[in-house]
């Protein structure tokens, strides 16, 4: 067995819920160069593993920690390794959470190893639930990472429009598969975000975000021939217009589109 194994605790790990434990604590000092944590602060934790992140949040002067860890073995570890008052540890999918219970000590930070098989439906919860918000550090696949952080060209498309419509992200540490055990077969990035207040306005919002998804449908294809099938006007738009790729628009121009198009 492996040098570092959480297995020494004696709990298996389990593939179905992606379970891939942080080990070098390099990475879990980085994050907390990124939030402000103080006496008032409120940190949520999702996936909590051995409990490498959750000992080094607790050494911090926060006034609370909740922590979400599906394995109850787990769960029922971290819970007895660390005997601290602050620390609450939810034996639940944080997908099945009611984000209503945080409201009360809303502003949350959020520092987490994200499982990668669920990494889009955490984000959409996050983005539901941005009011509840402050910041965060997350680390993630990094080719997910980087489609979040596209501005154009190759990877950029709805999910890098979507998210960076509704949160301030900043690229931080690219972290190797050795940093993990066992060692996943793909490089992970750290990425800092917090919620956006002050939001550009878009007419029918819902819409807006469809017609996004139509646009990069085919995203070597043009606007023309992505919009061809829809029941949009698109004979309002110049040729020249019509024949660029969504790819090579920015947030601007396809919110221009949109409001020439309706």
């Amino acid at each position: 067995m492996n040098r570092y194994s959480p297995q020494r605790q004696g709990i298996a790990l389990k593939k179905k819920y992606g379970q891939h434990f942080l080990k070098q604590e390099t990475f879990v000092q980085r994050m907390f160069d990124h939030v402000q944590l103080d006496e008032n602060s409120c940190v949520f934790e999702i996936g909590c593993g051995e409990g490498i992140l959750t000992g080094a949040i607790l050494q911090r002067p926060i006034k609370k920690l909740w922590v979400f860890e599906i394995d109850s073995e787990w769960a029922r570890f971290v819970q007895q390794k660390f005997p601290d008052s602050r620390l609450e540890v939810f034996t639940q999918n944080i997908l099945d959470i009611d984000f209503q219970k945080f409201a009360p000590d809303a502003p949350w930070t959020l520092l987490a190893n994200l499982p990668y098989n669920i990494t889009f439906p955490i984000l959409h919860m996050l983005q539901k639930n941005r009011h509840l918000l402050k910041e965060g550090v997350i680390m993630i696949q990094e080719e997910v990472a980087l489609k979040i952080l596209k501005t154009s060209g190759r990877g950029y498309g709805f999910i890098s429009l979507y998210f960076q419509y509704y949160f301030e992200w900043k690229k931080l540490d690219k972290v190797p598969p050795t940093a993990f055990y066992p060692a996943p077969k793909v490089f992970s990035r750290l990425l800092y975000f917090k919620p956006k207040t002050d939001l550009q306005a878009i007419p029918e919002q819902e819409a807006f975000w469809k017609f996004i998804k139509m646009c990069f449908a085919q995203p070597r294809r043009t606007l023309r021939n992505n919009l061809a099938s829809t029941h949009y006007k698109s004979d309002v738009l110049s040729d020249d217009l019509l024949q660029k790729r969504a790819q090579e628009l920015s947030f601007a121009d396809l919110l221009e589109i949109w409001n020439r198009i309706q």
